[in-house]
């Protein structure tokens, strides 16, 4: 057990790191994060702040000296520095589920071998594979980088009259590349859920929440989600086994697809706290940056109790502009992120509406 008092590094300054440090300095923990932006949302309520590039050595070393326990909010880390820092202080998690779940390849073939179902895909490496691919998966398809794509990042959809040449050169800009491309899901939703793991092996998990997108971003996250009962429970024990399988320490946030026939596929997963996790923050016994502070460091897990229903909003872009109307609005419980810069796409604060308060649920 690493005790209150102690010092939480963060790898990553954006918001999710920002209301990890928040939830960490309520339980007495000071956090220390890394990062490569200056003033970024997580430095502004930080202890300490190192600002270099996470190739840097001798800024991870001296960062390493300075910390009792490192975990992240970004998971396009380079594995290698979670492994130079293990050297001198706990890392959770470590790089092996980072090289996981950080590409596409890794992560469907990993979840794949557990017996878990994902949408119909095929590893490409060339403008000939995705061709190939899309022979064997039918159209419209999608083809995604294998690394560092979000929001919508990284991808090209195939439609009937696309060329895949085209496509894969779109993608890659010319550089070397692997990707996926997966086969066309007609699914009644999507949803998610999130999994706490320690040390130990103990785990606790979030109940299964239902999320609707917008330009391929993240709008809204209904908790819970309007799903069967049989199917939320299949969806939290998939989350379960991956995170146990994975050996994760810390937050795993799997994204699934639920099919028009009641399947339920994997579609992405990510070990760290998650966008559609925020409603945590106001609607739940422990929020999933606390549960996050409290696995890596070794302390019991939070109760996951939910007094209430919620509806997450994100803001993003100019729609941060709301903000006087819904910091007095009585069933809003508003977030912003101290992002300075407000431009199209970009995720900059989110506002959750309690159920029970007089406020009907969105979407």
């Amino acid at each position: 057990m690493i005790p209150p008092g102690a010092t939480l590094g963060m790898l990553g300054g954006g918001q999710l790191g920002r209301m990890t440090a928040l939830a960490a300095a309520r339980l007495g923990y000071r956090t220390h994060v890394f990062t490569p932006e200056p003033d970024s949302p997580c430095a502004q309520v930080c202890a300490e702040a190192t600002v270099a590039e996470f190739t840097d050595h001798a800024a991870l070393a001296a960062f390493a000296a300075a910390v009792d326990v490192v975990t992240l909010e970004w998971e396009n880390v380079p594995p290698e520095a979670l492994v130079m820092l293990a050297e001198h202080v706990p890392v959770r998690p470590g790089a092996g589920v980072l090289t996981v779940t950080r590409d596409r390849i890794h992560e469907k073939a990993f979840v794949n071998r557990l017996g878990i179902k994902t949408a119909p895909w095929r590893p490409v490496h060339s403008a000939a594979d995705v061709d190939r691919a899309v022979g064997a998966l039918g159209r419209p398809a999608v083809l995604k980088a294998a690394r560092l794509g979000y929001d919508g990042k990284g991808q090209v959809l195939l439609r009937a009259d696309s060329d895949p040449t085209a496509a894969w050169h779109h993608l890659g800009g010319g550089n070397p590349l692997d990707a996926v491309v997966e086969g066309f899901v007609d699914y009644a939703c999507e949803i998610s859920v999130i999994v706490a793991r320690s040390p130990d092996g103990s785990q606790r998990g979030y109940p299964t929440v239902e999320n609707q997108h917008e330009h391929h971003i993240l709008a809204r996250t209904i908790v819970p989600a309007r799903i069967a009962p049989a199917i939320a429970a299949e969806a939290e024990n998939i989350a379960a086994r991956i995170a146990e399988a994975l050996g994760v320490v810390g937050l795993l946030a799997v994204e699934m697809f639920v099919t028009r026939d009641g399947q339920v596929l994997v579609n992405e997963m990510a070990p760290r706290p998650h966008n559609s996790g925020h409603w945590t923050l106001d609607a739940c016994a422990t929020s999933q940056f606390e549960q996050l502070v409290r696995a890596v460091c070794g302390l019991p897990l939070g109760p996951t109790d939910r007094p209430c229903d919620a509806v997450m909003e994100n803001l993003i872009g100019d729609q941060v502009g709301r903000w006087p109307e819904l910091v007095a609005a009585p069933g809003a419980r508003l977030h912003l992120y101290g992002k300075r810069e407000v431009r199209a796409g970009r995720k900059l604060g989110h506002v959750t509406w309690l159920k029970g308060f007089g406020v009907e649920a969105l979407g």
